[in-house]
């Protein structure tokens, strides 16, 4: 004779192993979509700043010391003036998100891409956030004016030679992730226009594409 008790539990352990299978498949289904999601999301946040174009709009800079400056596509602004040093550079956002400037290194000779980016202690911060639109040009400036500052005698050389320098920026999207650094260098050009270009982009928040 059948134990139907017997069958039944067996029937029952079947079914509740079936819906475990099918609960567990579902949930990795719905993380799956959640992480293409995410990540989809993060792309249309990301920032990817580059040297503006040469037929950029000229951009004119104010420092919190009434210095002004103007700086042409594709150029930076390089100007030693009361003892002070302003830095500026042209940039364009090649990203589909609002890329926010944070800080900044300045490395007063140049700097071959294998060469890693700086400790992130060691960036200054910028006075105020600058922001550069996705798909629009932008600016980023800074200045040092402390005599004693370790990077100002060299700096100082770098210019007056003239020799190419290297600065390095960091920066995230709006709502702070997705860090990056980028280093760009500005070569000696007229006067105080020197031309910029970018060496090499490292992510800080997500993994290195040359890894």
């Amino acid at each position: 004779m059948a134990d139907w008790s017997t069958i039944s539990s067996l029937a029952t352990a079947g079914g509740t192993l079936i819906l475990a299978l099918a609960t567990f498949s579902s949930v990795r289904s719905a993380n799956r979509s959640a992480r293409v999601a995410e990540s989809a999301l993060q792309l249309n946040l990301r920032p990817l700043l580059f040297p503006s174009h040469d037929t950029d709009r000229t951009e004119r800079i104010m420092w919190v010391d009434k210095h002004w400056a103007e700086v042409r596509g594709g150029r930076g602004s390089v100007e030693i003036e009361n003892g002070a040093i302003y830095l500026a550079m042209s940039l364009r956002n090649a990203g589909s998100g609002v890329a926010v400037l944070q800080a900044w290194h300045v490395v007063p000779k140049f700097a071959h891409a294998e060469r890693g980016h700086p400790p992130i202690e060691e960036f200054r911060l910028q006075s105020r956030d600058l922001y550069v639109p996705a798909g629009d040009v932008g600016l980023w400036q800074g200045a040092i004016r402390d005599h004693d500052d370790p990077a100002y005698a060299p700096l100082v050389e770098a210019i007056e030679e003239p020799h190419i320098f290297n600065v390095a920026l960091l920066y995230s999207d709006h709502e702070g992730g997705q860090r990056t650094i980028s280093r760009f260098s500005l070569s000696p050009g007229e006067g105080s226009n020197w031309t910029c270009s970018v060496i090499r982009h490292w992510n800080l928040d997500r993994p290195d594409p040359r890894g």
